[in-house]
C-alpha cells in the first residue's frame, strides 16, 4: 500500500535523526521538526487508508483528529494522548519561536513521537497482511 509505504520510508529517516547534532544546529534542529510534521501527515493518512481497507466506519472522511480517534476505538492506536499531543503540536510548530519550546518539542519527538509512530508502522502493516493476501 502506497501510503503506508510513504509513511514507513519518512519514519526511517525521522529515526535517523542526531538528536545531538540538533542541539547546536538551528537548520538541524528546523529540519528535525519539519521531518516530524511531515512524518505525522503521512501517518495519519495511512491510518486512515489502513482503516478503509478494513471497511472501518467513518474512514471515508474526517479529519486527522477524526482519523486518529477512530484508529483508538479500533484498536489500531494504542496511546489516544500521545497521540493528540502529537496533532496540537504539529498545528503549532509552525509557530515556534521560543528555544525552550523548540528543545521541548525536539524531546517530544525523540522520547515520544517516534516510538508512537513506530508502534503504528507495525501495526498497521500487520493489518494489512490479510488484506495483501487477498489482493
Amino acid at each position: 500500500m502506497k501510503k503506508l509505504d510513504n509513511f514507513s520510508n519518512c519514519l526511517k529517516i525521522l529515526k535517523t535523526a542526531d538528536f545531538e547534532m540538533a542541539n547546536n544546529n538551528d537548520i538541524y534542529r528546523t529540519g528535525v521538526i519539519g521531518q516530524f510534521n511531515i512524518t505525522f501527515e503521512l501517518a495519519w493518512k495511512a491510518l486512515q487508508a489502513v482503516l478503509r481497507a478494513h471497511g472501518a466506519e467513518g474512514s471515508e472522511t474526517g479529519s486527522p483528529r477524526e482519523i486518529l480517534q477512530l484508529g483508538y476505538k479500533v484498536g489500531f492506536i494504542n496511546d489516544e494522548s500521545v497521540w493528540i499531543t502529537m496533532l496540537k503540536k504539529r498545528n503549532t510548530t509552525i509557530h515556534i519561536y521560543d528555544e525552550e519550546e523548540i528543545d521541548e518539542m525536539l524531546l517530544l519527538i525523540r522520547d515520544s513521537f517516534i516510538p508512537a509512530f513506530a508502534v503504528l508502522e507495525e501495526t498497521l502493516k500487520e493489518k494489512m497482511k490479510g488484506i495483501d493476501d487477498q489482493e
